[in-house]
Parts: structure tokens; sequence; C-alpha cells
């Protein structure tokens, strides 16, 4: 079995287990006969996903025994809408799954978020498992039990917390991603670092290479990013505390998204990266971290291809007074006061509640005109 890491996700009758390795979509057919046995399954997936790893994980199925039928959306953020929800509930009541079946979602994270909400509402709830294919959702979106799509008024607004059954994380799927997605994706296994593991950072800047080659320090890395999520998941599933720190960077990155329309202008994971070295150029304005620290993240996400500042998205920015309308809808928004997660230094994230909304909009201006 080529299983070279297992992260456990204690949440009782709910836990679960993310199986980490090489070729395991090869594999899925006799893992997921053995777990749950006598269902069918219902994967739903992308065209570029599907095109590149489908036939393989219908094989594994099919050597299996195991009935499937398959569900296949567009690429890309704006998958994530009322209109392709819709799409991927029909198809699994056309495909006459049943309520002990399950939902497979192949793919990134979009589909990963989308497919799990589907089956969070598709007869009043169906299990599913996670399968995916991009590093950032190896390392951040198919865990935790986060579902959802996103809403003109922000990214990932509707949704539900929906657990997993299993993850499985197959590495070889990282091989075939464009070098950007790939990058995109780094920039969530850095995050990890930055929240509360210094030594997790430090690692990475010396093993970033490594990473991107495909070598040992790939699989580790994901496992230690999964270790570190479940620990996070266990101690506040539903993000009512500490969860909350996996959101750093995301609130200016989120904003960014929304004012680049969810377009390729600026992906998921370039928009965090971005958003970390803000975080953290703020926090240092602010007077709370030493301005080096901020400096040695860009350049860390600079040396991975990443974008760390505004000026590095193609195109012309909304206004300032656009960004902050997005940021006044961010998710921790808690009566009408902003919410950033901040640090004090790499590996001292903490959340900062009732942030001035003027000197957020005073440092975007200046950050702006860099």
């Amino acid at each position: 079995m080529p299983v070279a890491h297992t992260v456990h996700v204690a949440l009782g009758e709910r836990a679960y287990d993310i199986l980490i390795g090489d070729r395991l979509i090869e594999e899925a057919g006799t893992i997921l006969a053995e777990r749950f046995p006598g269902r069918r399954f219902g994967i739903i997936t992308d065209a570029a996903v599907a095109e590149l790893h489908l036939p393989r994980l219908i094989a594994s199925l099919d050597a299996a025994g195991l009935g499937h039928s398959e569900i296949v959306l567009p690429p890309g953020e704006a998958t994530k809408s009322w209109d392709l929800l819709g799409r991927a509930v029909d198809g699994i009541l056309a495909a006459r799954l049943e309520r002990g079946d399950l939902v497979i979602a192949l793919g990134g994270g979009v589909i990963g978020d989308l497919a799990g909400f589907a089956a969070a509402i598709a007869r009043r709830g169906m299990d599913f498992v996670q399968m995916p294919t991009t590093l950032l959702a190896q390392v951040d979106s198919s865990v935790g039990g986060k579902t959802g799509i996103n809403s003109p008024h922000g990214k990932n607004l509707i949704g539900a917390f929906h657990q997993p059954r299993l993850v499985l994380a197959d590495l070889s799927t990282l091989d075939s991603l464009p070098k950007r997605q790939f990058a995109a994706g780094y920039a969530e296994v850095v995050k990890y670092g930055l929240i509360d593991d210094a030594d997790f950072f430090f690692w990475l800047e010396e093993h970033r290479a490594e990473i991107f080659a495909g070598g040992p320090a790939r699989g580790e890395a994901v496992a230690r990013c999964c270790r570190h999520k479940a620990r996070v998941v266990i101690e506040d599933e539903k993000e009512l505390g500490v969860r909350a720190l996996l959101n750093l960077g995301h609130t200016f990155g989120h904003a960014l998204e929304k004012d680049t329309g969810y377009s390729d202008r600026l992906l998921h994971g370039e928009g965090v990266a971005i958003g970390m070295v803000l975080a953290h150029e703020f926090s240092a304005r602010l007077g709370l971290a030493a301005g080096q620290d901020a400096s040695r993240v860009k350049v860390h996400l600079a040396s991975a291809g990443l974008p760390t500042r505004l000026a590095d998205i193609p195109g012309a920015l909304g206004s300032t007074d656009a960004l902050m309308l997005a940021i006044g809808q961010d998710k921790k928004v808690s009566r009408g006061a902003l919410t950033f997660i901040l640090t004090r230094g790499i590996g001292k994230a903490f959340i900062e509640k009732d942030v001035d909304p003027l000197a957020v909009s005073a440092f975007l201006e200046e950050m702006r005109a860099v």
C-alpha cells in the first residue's frame, strides 16, 4: 500500500483519517471497498481534473466492483456558485444515489468546497470523501469540514460545516499541476509556519526547492500541514476561536479575490500570499512586529514565484473604499467590528478584534502607491 503518512482527525463519531502517498487514486477502489462496503459513489469533479485523473479513479472503482456515477463541472473559482451547486445536487439525485451512499470530491479546493456542500444538503446529508488533487487542497481545504460556495457579497459566505469520512491525498497528482498552481498552494503551506510554528517556516526556507521538485520533503510538508490543521480543527471545529488563526492573510486576500472577480488574475493562494505579507507589514506598522520579519516572509514567498505586492496583480484594482467594503463582509466580522489575524513575528500570529477601519484604509492606500 503506497500510504506514506496517516493523519487522524479525532472528532469522536465524526473522526476520519487523512491518507497521504503516491498513486492513491489507483488504490482508491481497494481502500473504499474496505472502509465503505456495499456503497455506491457519486464522483464530482471538473473538466480539467477529469481529463487527467478521472479514468484512473474509474478503473480503480471498477476493479473493486464499486458502483459509481460522474458529475463533471466547469473548472475555476466561478464554479462555486448557486447554479453549479444546483447542478451537482441534481446530478446526485438523478444518479439515484441514496443517503447511505457517498460523494467523492475529486479535484482542488473549488470542487472540494462545492462537492462537500452538495453532500451536506443532498438528501439532508450524505457522507463524502475528499480526493484533493492540488497542493492547496491537500494541505488545507480538504481537511476540517468547511464547505461552501461564493456570493456576490464575498467569498465562502454560503456553506456548512460537514466533515469528510476520509481524505485520500495522492501526491502523484501534484506532478501534473502548472507551476503557478503549485506555487499558489505553497502559500498555504507557508501559512502554517507563520501561524505558530516558526521552526516549520525555517525548515521550508531550507527545503522549498525539494518540495517543488517532488522529493521526499513534499510528502513531509503535506503531512505536517495536515497534522497542524487537524490539531486546530479538533480544538475548534466550527471556528468559534483559535481556528480563525488559519485565516492568516485571508482577510486581505479574499477582498482582493473579490475585486478581481474570482478570476485567473489572482488565484486564491496568490491572494493569500499577498495577504500574509500585508498582515505582517500592517502588524509592523502598528508596532506589533519587527519590519525584518515582514521582509523575510516577503522574500521567501517571492522566491516561490508568488506575488507579494498589490502592484503584482495584473490590471487595475478597484478603489480602496471597494476593498474596505469587501473586508467588511469578511466572515470574522462581529457586530460590524473588523477582526484580523495579525502577528508579533514569524510563528506568532494572534486574533485581533475591533481593528480600526481607518487605520486599515490608510494602510491599503499607502500599499497601493508602492
